[in-house]
């Protein structure tokens, strides 16, 4: 069965060494949180800090509205923005920011008016796989698009195919693919798609759609017990899916306020690791014997996250909270290593390489982050953008891409001198 670790088998790769520190040949940045979902970037070593010498400016384009990140693969950035009545997704040639082609359809909405102060844009990252682009709008749209070409090759209109309710915040949720399926929350369902036809495999935890069914969390795949699964969060509960059957596995409610479960669920170990605005953080531990699965809760604790998914490191979870703090709990006790007292913008994106973090906050500050249990450790910080930075930064190639509120920008991530 394919999961997304077996990225790692299909590539041939080499290694870096420097010092105690290996890493992969860096892969294509090709969905929601890099190739893995889990923030982690392999390839050159990052450097210690963020001076222009080390991340340099290379373009700059002016887009309309988004949320959503990029996604990059050898050549191209794919972005997407909100324009007028339409959504608009445009693919932006890596060497110079040109645009190589755009697709666009009818996608305007509006969100509730107390998260309208934060706009009504496109929220969903897209997914890259076999030379298909998948991108879902806001009304609940699922497009598959031809990456060379630009041109449509089937869509899922969930409303109206699936009579079911546009969602009220629109469909946040980012596409995940394998070798030959796409996944998602959308058609107020958890959803497999065949990516070649767009044909609908199974659909499973169905509810009723609206503003509490609509989902918010994005999936990921995960071995618990030594079974491959899915993780999918949706606003009222956590739950493990079988990937052949879309059967539930096992199931545990996650409350929060107005349901706003929204990061990525974390897994660890045979457990995970979630938290949610206006609810705590907890630890579930998955278990299975010969005729059933359990979720236990094996610890919680105070900490409120909003957007941000978490990052894990040697046993320790780091991520940006509700209150604007960073944090860093101990995965295996539930314990606080540190909360900051600093506080960052509304929302942070973080990515990973080695024992540093990047992370974007919605500020437009970048910072350079030690991953250590010790104390909050800010190795450099920049101002990356004038505008808010909301949309998740993605990293490939020795370059990182930056979604501004109305821009995209590439810069060159320069690898530290790597001393024989």
């Amino acid at each position: 069965m394919y999961t997304m670790k077996t990225n790692l088998l299909i590539v041939l790769f080499t290694a870096v060494i420097s010092g105690n520190q290996i890493f992969a040949v860096e892969m294509n940045w090709t969905q929601w949180r890099g190739p893995n979902r889990d923030g982690v970037v392999t390839g050159k070593i990052w450097p210690n800090d963020l001076k222009a010498t080390h991340l340099a400016s290379k373009w700059r384009v002016e887009l309309g509205s988004s949320y959503s990140g990029p996604i990059m693969d050898g050549n191209t950035v794919y972005v997407t923005e909100s324009s007028g009545e339409n959504e608009v997704v445009r693919a932006l040639d890596r060497t110079n920011g040109k645009e190589r082609w755009r697709h666009t359809w009818v996608g305007k909405m509006s969100v509730p008016f107390f998260a309208a102060k934060n706009g009504s844009w496109i929220r969903s990252t897209p997914a890259l796989a076999n030379g298909k682009l998948f991108v879902a709008g806001m009304k609940d749209h699922l497009l598959c698009i031809d990456i060379k070409t630009g041109k449509r090759l089937w869509e899922i209109n969930f409303p109206k195919e699936h009579k079911t309710p546009i969602p009220s915040f629109g469909c946040v949720c980012s596409p995940m693919v394998d070798d030959k399926y796409v996944y998602m929350q959308a058609g107020a369902a958890f959803c497999k798609i065949e990516q070649k036809t767009g044909k609908m495999v199974w659909q499973s935890m169905k509810d009723k759609g609206g503003m509490y069914g609509s989902a918010f969390a994005s999936p990921v795949f995960a071995t618990l017990r030594d079974k491959e699964q899915i993780l999918v969060q949706s606003r009222t509960e956590l739950a493990g899916v079988d990937i052949d059957s879309g059967g539930i596995l096992w199931r545990q409610p996650v409350k929060a306020f107005r349901g706003m479960n929204i990061l990525t669920p974390l897994p660890y170990k045979n457990g995970i690791y979630t938290s949610a605005y206006g609810g705590r953080s907890h630890f579930f531990e998955i278990k299975r014997d010969q005729q059933s699965w359990k979720a236990t809760e094996q610890w919680e604790n105070k900490g409120q996250a909003y957007m941000c998914s978490p990052i894990l490191f040697e046993d320790h979870v780091y991520l940006h909270l509700r209150n604007q703090r960073f944090a860093c709990y101990n995965l295996k006790t539930g314990e606080e290593a540190w909360v900051s007292d600093e506080r960052f913008g509304k929302y942070m994106s973080l990515v990973r390489q080695g024992n540093k973090i990047l992370g974007l906050d919605q500020n437009g500050m970048l910072y350079l982050i030690n991953a250590t249990p010790e104390k909050l450790v800010i190795m450099d910080s920049k101002k990356i953008s004038n505008q808010e930075t909301w949309a998740h930064l993605a990293v490939s190639g020795g370059q990182v891409a930056i979604r501004e509120l109305k821009a995209i920008a590439l810069y060159d991530w320069k690898a530290s001198v790597i001393v024989p």
